[in-house]
């Protein structure tokens, strides 16, 4: 008799370590996956795109269909929700009956957060996480909306308030903090606004949302709580999202924060119970400080679903695993027209909380050789541990090219480097990519100065 793995989800944590677990397993093996939607392995994160028009199809976002995963020996199952989960018997309870394993790898994502306000249920009110909900909302605009309101200003609701933007909607957007994408220094925040501005955005910051007004069951506007109301044909939801991870509390699995489940360097929740969990349902773990986070990111989900399969094959055919996840250094990047905004590190409110003694600077620059033509401007923002000189974070806003220069910033503070190091880091020079001093390099640079 083989093994059985079941596997909860179909996206991308879940169909990365199931097409792993059908190449390396034995032919005596097998591998299931229940998925309640209709589609497998595709990247939520171009949703926005796709909304926009930049994305020509749904299809596009689709990496492999369940028919191919079906073609590679996955015994794929769809519109099939887990109910229940006995953890003791090794039997999980579906819609489509009760299902035995040896393995079960909770992959279930994430779900949107509801505001819990009245009117929340009229229609034309819509989350954007899923391929479903991109459909809905290109459905009410098929219905030729004059107002819409981007409900949040993270890096989902900035990317909405950009599609609605190239679609030619009035669009409003409305924050609880004073600032977009509240997880940037407030000088990051205060040029994204400036664009929005610019672009004729409203945006309502410092305010929250409290009710929704209605007529005949759909949405006409936005109540917020200082008695502000904004009309509205459609109203986008953006609060984030939290781990979908009932069967893990269920089973009575460790849950960090808003839920995550905790897993170890494998992917592996439950080693006596043969329970393992990867992508945006779990928690992981920040190489710097140790903490753990919720931090939904489909490059993470990969990277764990490959983890886990590795882990349950050693589980199954013995040995070690071939990979562990290490964590992360918080790197993002995001775009809101022609500005790109990126981080990796920690913040200083994040530095404050943790108890580190650091200093920052900010510097202003181009995109390249200001004599160049089409130089943008460009600011580096650098955070820098006082007694350790190790750089903790790194984040960037600026015009076209800017923001992928944080993938040199997160190997650095991987690799644990000073602003020393960083200074003398060998990177690409010519005048249509570059200054002669890198922006990382000036940022060092004044970092450098003040320890």
């Amino acid at each position: 008799m083989g093994s059985r793995v079941v596997v909860v989800g179909g996206d991308a944590g879940g169909m990365t370590a199931a097409s792993a677990l059908v190449k390396r397993l034995g032919d005596e093996d097998e591998v299931v996956v229940i998925e309640r939607g209709e589609f497998t392995s595709y990247s939520a994160c171009g949703l926005p795109y796709w909304v926009a028009g930049e994305v020509e199809s749904c299809d596009d976002l689709i990496a492999r269909s369940p028919d191919k995963h079906r073609e590679n020996g996955i015994d794929l199952r769809l519109g099939v929700t887990a109910t229940s989960l006995d953890a003791d018997a090794k039997v999980l309870t579906t819609t489509d009956g009760e299902l035995s394993y040896d393995h079960l790898l909770i992959a279930t994502g994430a779900e949107p957060v509801w505001p819990e306000v009245e009117g929340a249920d009229a229609e034309g009110i819509v989350p954007i996480t899923t391929i479903p909900q991109g459909q809905e909302i290109l459905r009410q605009l098929d219905r030729k909306p004059e107002k819409v309101v981007v409900a949040g200003s993270g890096f989902i609701g900035t990317e909405m308030a950009e599609a609605c933007l190239r679609l030619g909607l009035d669009t409003t957007v409305i924050s609880a903090t004073e600032f977009p994408l509240a997880q940037f220094e407030k000088l990051v925040g205060e040029r994204v606004h400036e664009q929005m501005a610019s672009r004729q955005i409203g945006f309502h910051g410092g305010r929250r949302l409290t009710g929704f007004r209605t007529k005949d069951g759909r949405v006409t506007g936005v109540e917020l709580d200082d008695s502000t109301v904004l009309d509205a044909d459609l109203v986008i939801l953006a609060f984030g999202v939290t781990p979908r991870s009932e069967l893990a509390r269920e089973a009575g699995l460790p849950l960090g924060p808003k839920g995550a489940i905790v897993v170890d360097e494998y992917q592996c929740a439950d080693p006596a119970r043969g329970i393992w969990a990867a992508g945006d349902c779990t928690a992981v773990r920040d190489r710097q400080s140790g903490e753990l986070l919720h931090l939904p990111l489909g490059d993470h989900a990969n990277k764990q679903g490959m983890v886990a399969a590795s882990g349950i094959e050693a589980a199954i055919v013995g040995g070690e695993p071939e990979w562990s996840f290490p964590g992360v250094v918080q790197t993002f990047i995001t775009r809101f027209c022609d500005l790109e905004i990126s981080r990796t590190g920690v913040s200083t409110a994040e530095a404050e909380k943790l108890g580190w003694d650091t200093v920052s600077v900010s510097i202003d620059t181009t995109t390249w050789a200001g004599y160049y033509p089409g130089a943008e401007p460009m600011t580096v923002w650098l955070l820098a541990d006082r007694r350790t000189r190790q750089v903790r974070g790194v984040q960037i806003v600026g015009g076209p090219t800017a923001g992928l220069r944080i993938d040199a910033a997160a190997t650095a503070i991987t690799a644990g480097m000073r602003v020393d190091d960083l200074i003398m880091l060998d990177f690409a020079y010519a005048p249509p990519f570059s200054s002669v001093w890198s922006p990382l390099h000036v940022a060092a640079r004044a970092a450098y100065k003040l320890l």
